[in-house]
């Protein structure tokens, strides 16, 4: 009989086992679903995890939320993968490495951006990432096609009448919008050489020890106040946890590009929310807007199931 260690005490009765158990669960629904809804599903937790975040800026500042949502991420997708150093090749170091850099910029220049900028205008430049991705990965005029759509329907719908575009939010935007688009093609390549969330938790790992110096100075002692941390953590598993993990897992099955045309649909899934829980209407343009982007997304999908996926 193996002796019973503290390690092993915590995995056995502590709040490590049921996150493992958890991860453990979610493999084989995650491999199972289609990969276009496990998008679409983490589009939806972004969009609540987003408003969330910010009910922490004052507290913890932009860097501190940005450090604590990373943070608590990290410590989860390490319990429920478990992952091993000694399983990582000389090849897949650097993809860690470098998406762990993206990770941290994607979370801080988003942050920065909306401390500045009103939501609906940052997504519209954000979305300047994975609409280059797609561009670049199209080698056909129909791939070509669903991009066009995708981008004329962003613009239909951003909200920039009467809007003052500040500088520096404009910069952070488009900085956020480049860590997109490294996301999509270093996560996609990271993603079919490691099994499951492995690289994600990695790379989530370096994100947080990234952050770490300007979250502790932008949030100092706040860091520790209970309330702060319940609800950071909260942040945590809807902003990241969860659609960072479906995104991750529709990666191995997508191409870059297909990836790309389906975050572009964010804008309109944003709409049809505000339309359902807030009883938003929506005019002439924005109506355009929600049929070019759907288009977009249902060709793109049918295209890669026509013909398969690719880098």
């Amino acid at each position: 009989m193996k002796p019973t260690t503290p390690t092993t005490w915590l995995f056995r009765i502590g709040p490590i086992r049921p996150i493992r158990q958890l991860g453990r669960a979610t493999r084989s629904l995650l491999d199972m679903a289609p990969a276009p809804v496990l998008i679409l599903l983490a589009i939806v937790f972004i969009h609540l995890g987003a408003a969330l975040a910010t009910t922490l800026f004052a507290s913890l500042g932009v860097a501190g939320t940005a450090f604590v949502r990373l943070g608590f991420t990290a410590l989860v997708l390490n319990l429920a993968w478990r992952p091993r150093l000694a399983h990582l090749r000389s090849d897949m170091v650097p993809l860690v490495l470098g998406l762990g850099v993206t990770l941290a910029g994607l979370n801080l220049f988003f942050y920065e951006a909306i401390a500045r900028l009103p939501l609906g205008v940052v997504v519209m430049i954000e979305f300047l990432g994975p609409l280059g991705i797609a561009v670049a990965s199209s080698r056909r005029p129909r791939e070509f096609l669903w991009v066009v759509l995708a981008a004329v329907g962003i613009v239909l719908l951003a909200p920039l009448a009467g809007v003052r575009v500040d500088p520096a939010g404009f910069v952070f935007a488009l900085a956020a919008g480049a860590c997109w688009g490294g996301y999509i093609v270093l996560g996609g390549r990271l993603s079919r050489k490691l099994p499951g969330g492995v690289g994600l938790a990695l790379s989530m790992a370096v994100a947080a020890a990234l952050l770490l110096p300007f979250g502790v100075a932008s949030a100092g002692a706040a860091l520790f106040r209970p309330e702060l941390i319940m609800l950071g953590f909260a942040v945590a598993l809807v902003s990241t946890v969860v659609p960072f993990s479906l995104e991750y897992a529709a990666m191995r099955r997508m191409s870059a590009r297909a990836f790309g045309v389906l975050l572009s649909s964010e804008p309109a899934i944003a709409a049809l929310v505000g339309m359902a829980a807030l009883g938003d209407r929506l005019g002439l343009r924005q109506g355009l807007a929600l049929i070019l982007i759907s288009s977009a997304a249902l060709g793109s999908t049918l295209s890669e199931h026509k013909g398969g996926s690719d880098e």
